[in-house]
């Protein structure tokens, strides 16, 4: 029983996959009595839920080796180890030597605590080994850590400062996968468009430019790029590369000034919508979804109500809605007017039934019409086979399931 758990972000869900692929290589196998947990640290509820997990998988394998790694083992070490019996902790640096690390533990039979305090001295640590993932889409991981420090936001403290993945290295891995058959790429990371700000003369976008042409690549799509880092190269990409997906994550996290003024972010509401615009410009109906914090310290209801207005002016496609999470060691955790629990959550209630509306209002406007779809899974509640579309539509059919992994027509209905 080898084991990986992975929770969080898709960030995580990469690094479970290559060091899965890592143990296998160095002699491991599906018998041996291991199990990884990769935690996840971003809200209160994430930290509560590594723990139950890392407890949960020690009571079914208490003859297992149990490893911990991730955010939350970066900053509760001991407590992971002392409380929730975990034989091996690293936090978001050394997860590469976790197979040797489990080479010791088998051979001296002693706790493991191996996680550097001091995040901003991380350097992007390589896996060498393929990330294969179990779904026809592969995500593909080019950078570590986040250089912002929002007010609200534990990440740079946990996962450090950014640090860029070697280019060479990018490109080898997304033809491997392509030779396994991949068709459709996602580009990842703590924070995706940081990626080349520690390497002078590479840019987030002048490496887009040169993954768009690899052989054999037919849709690349971004998991997330602020406002601040599309520039006029991305924005020409956009307009003549085919094989960009026609779907952009812009996270706004609030459309009032004043809460983004408090929450430290690096653009404000006029500098977006302009954005949007020059966007829409050469992509008339992409597909743009956006994250939204409700709840923010002294958020008071005129400043949700001019977000609410602003997400309609901007007219998204979509929304993820998170109410505000008080995380220890950041500015918004000791800031005055924390906002009652019952007054998030009937916040997050209307946007996200504001988000169900701009979702049908942007599907009708492809109502008739066939789109390509990546063919992903069986659904089981229909029968019928599912899979998205370039602008992230969700659309299903009555097909055979040979048809996973296969690109089809679908009418949008």
């Amino acid at each position: 029983m080898l084991k990986f758990i992975s929770l969080g972000c898709k960030v995580n869900s990469y690094e479970t996959n290559a060091l899965k692929e890592l143990f296998l290589n160095n002699g491991f196998s599906n018998d041996d009595e291991i199990v990884v947990i990769n935690t996840c640290s971003v809200t209160a509820i994430a930290d509560q839920k590594s723990r139950q997990i890392i407890r949960r998988e020690r009571r079914k394998n208490p003859k297992a080796i149990l490893c911990v790694m991730g955010c939350y083992s970066q900053k509760n070490a001991d407590y992971v180890v002392n409380e929730c019996h975990a034989d091996i902790v690293v936090g978001t640096s050394n997860r590469p030597k976790l197979v040797e690390l489990v080479k010791k533990f088998i051979k001296d039979k002693k706790p493991i605590i191996a996680v550097e305090n001091e995040t901003r001295k991380f350097e992007y640590e390589s896996f060498n080994s393929i990330a294969i993932p179990n779904t026809t889409r592969a995500y593909i991981k080019v950078e570590d850590g986040c250089n912002n420090f929002c007010s609200y936001c534990t990440i740079p403290y946990t996962r450090g400062v950014a640090r860029s993945r070697d280019k060479e290295e990018i490109v080898s891995e997304i033809k491997e996968l392509i030779k396994h058959g991949f068709l459709e790429f996602v580009i990842t990371g703590i924070h995706t468009a940081h990626y080349g700000l520690d390497n002078k003369g590479v840019s987030f976008s002048s490496l887009i430019e040169e993954l768009l042409d690899i052989d054999g690549l037919y849709r690349l799509r971004i998991s997330s790029i602020e406002e601040s880092e599309i520039d006029d190269k991305f924005i020409e990409l956009l307009k003549d590369k085919d094989n960009i997906a026609n779907h952009l994550h812009m996270p706004l996290q609030s459309g009032s000034p004043s809460v983004l003024k408090r929450m430290r972010r690096k653009y404000n509401v006029d500098d977006f919508i302009n954005k949007v615009n020059r966007i829409r410009e050469v992509r008339p109906d992409i597909a743009i979804t956006t994250d939204v914090i409700v709840g923010f310290p002294g958020e008071s209801e005129e400043e949700f109500l001019e977000t609410v207005e602003f997400i309609k002016k901007v007219n998204f496609a979509e929304l993820h809605v998170f109410p505000f999470s008080a995380r220890e060691g950041t500015p918004a955790y000791s800031m005055s007017d924390q906002i009652a629990p019952e007054i998030k959550s009937k916040r997050v209630q209307i946007l996200l039934e504001l988000s169900e509306k701009l979702k049908e209002n942007y599907r009708k406007q492809f109502i008739g019409k066939e789109l390509e779809v990546i063919i992903e899974e069986k659904d089981k509640e229909t029968g019928l086979m599912m899979g998205h579309s370039s602008n992230y539509l969700l659309l299903k059919d009555n097909l055979p399931e040979s048809s996973i992994g296969k690109i089809v027509k679908i009418k949008v209905r």
